[in-house]
């Protein structure tokens, strides 16, 4: 997939073995929705480091998976998604999923939040719910789901 900027960056020791195949299914997922990446950072970090910034900047005192700073105009998407490696880890093992499955699920989570997909009441959860596991198997058809250490 050709010009799509979405970088990904590290603040702990989790590492993204081969970011494109990554990169060139989020261009698709975005397409599909009718949106395109302008730019997108993915933030891979530890508890510790996003419940400061869920403190700092939503005044919320809990531990959560991905916060998206959303930037975006339009149909043209920019944003920050931080991603707690830890969160993934234990909710992989409390939903019984692979960390690849759930890592994977949560970065097309954020994006789509950013399509516009919400996660507020039953019905927006199971519609959210349906988009990640058509992407998800999207992914598993174009990779042997080798992507993360």
């Amino acid at each position: 997939m050709e010009n799509v900027n979405i970088n990904f960056h590290s603040e702990c020791a989790f590492l993204l073995k081969d970011s494109k195949p990554v990169i060139d299914w989020l261009g698709e997922v975005s397409l599909s929705e009718g949106k395109q990446i302008s730019q997108l950072s993915y933030i891979f970090c530890d508890d510790s480091y996003l419940h400061k910034i869920n403190l700092e900047f939503l005044k919320h005192d809990t531990y959560t998976d991905i916060i998206t700073f959303d930037n975006s105009s339009g149909d043209e998407l920019n944003a920050d998604l931080y991603i707690s490696v830890d969160r993934v880890e234990e909710n992989a093992s409390n939903y019984s999923v692979s960390f690849q499955n759930e890592l994977s699920r949560v970065i097309v989570h954020g994006l789509l939040h950013l399509c516009g997909y919400t996660d507020k009441d039953e019905h927006a959860i199971d519609q959210m719910r349906k988009k990640e596991n058509k992407y998800l198997n999207l992914l598993l058809q174009k990779t042997n789901n080798q992507l993360f250490e």
